[in-house]
């Protein structure tokens, strides 16, 4: 089971943070909002060359700093010291962030410099069985991360949607018995941990806008599944993630649409990948490819 830290991490952790990193002090040390609570310690970061570290509802350990006062490469070493020596077990925590922000006092913003260092998958994903099975694979956005780069050929980093689906497109287009997975990052980014529904519904009509594009390159062997892997509300209170249903589309141009009802884990989509690729494995899930 992953830990969680809603009241912030305890001592022993933290104290072996500042040995490990060599960090003087920190600031924070509570669950926060990104946004919020580089506006609420900036200045005193800017004041003291502090890290700020604070987790969320989910199992992470944030580290934000203003690019001028704690460089990216410094930042993300701290970030990788921290995932690889401070966050032992039994402390079993998901991600370990870096949250560079640049700006001025009552005007901090965060960068698209994020870097996640993910602890490695407990076991074999989708991705390793089939790489195993010498089907590429290839990951776009921040999927890489997500999986600690395990399991993927080749890495595309994307900032954007709009880069992101460009890729997409790309190596729908070049690329033949290949498992491409691909994240959109603006939804979840910019709209929803900011509260911002008007950008959030734009963002989704500009994705079905573009969307045909990529139904247009698909050919009768090819499989589409659109969905999330959490919820991101912009119209709740809280920044945080959301636990609702997210949506679920699989699309081929030979199926006939079909409700495939509420599933019981996310780990379906998993092992509808395995069996459209015809490989052996042991992935939890049922599959829909044939439903």
């Amino acid at each position: 089971d992953f830990s969680y830290f809603p009241n912030g991490f305890p001592d022993e952790i933290t104290d072996k943070f500042l040995k490990l990193t060599g960090c003087k002090g920190f600031l924070g040390n509570k669950a926060a909002s990104g946004t919020e609570i580089i506006q609420e310690l900036g200045d005193e970061h800017v004041r003291t060359g502090f890290p700020i570290i604070y987790t969320s509802a989910d199992s992470v350990f944030q580290i934000a700093a203003h690019e001028e006062i704690i460089p990216l490469e410094n930042l993300f070493e701290i970030c990788k010291i921290t995932r690889e020596e401070v966050l032992t077990f039994p402390i079993v925590i998901g991600r370990v962030i870096a949250r560079p922000f640049v700006g001025n006092s009552g005007n901090y913003i965060r960068t698209v410099n994020r870097k996640d260092f993910s602890m490695n998958p407990p076991d074999d994903t989708i991705l390793d069985v089939l790489s195993k099975n010498s089907i590429s694979t290839v990951g776009i956005g921040k999927v890489n991360d997500l999986f600690n780069y395990r399991g993927i050929k080749t890495i595309e980093k994307t900032k954007s949607n709009e880069e992101g689906f460009k890729k997409i497109l790309e190596y729908t287009c070049k690329s033949k018995n290949s498992f491409i997975l691909a994240n959109l990052v603006d939804f979840d980014v910019y709209y929803g941990h900011r509260n911002d529904p008007h950008g959030f519904a734009d963002a989704l009509k500009n994705f079905d806008h573009v969307l045909p594009q990529l139904i247009n390159v698909l050919d009768e062997s090819d499989a589409l599944v659109i969905t999330a892997d959490h919820g991101n509300d912009p119209t709740t209170p809280s920044t945080d993630h959301s636990r609702e249903y997210v949506p679920l589309i699989y699309y081929r141009k030979s199926k006939a649409g079909k409700n495939l009802g509420t599933r019981n884990t996310f780990s379906d989509v998993g092992k509808t990948a395995a069996e459209f690729f015809g490989v052996s494995n042991s992935l939890k899930g049922e599959s829909f490819l044939n439903e």
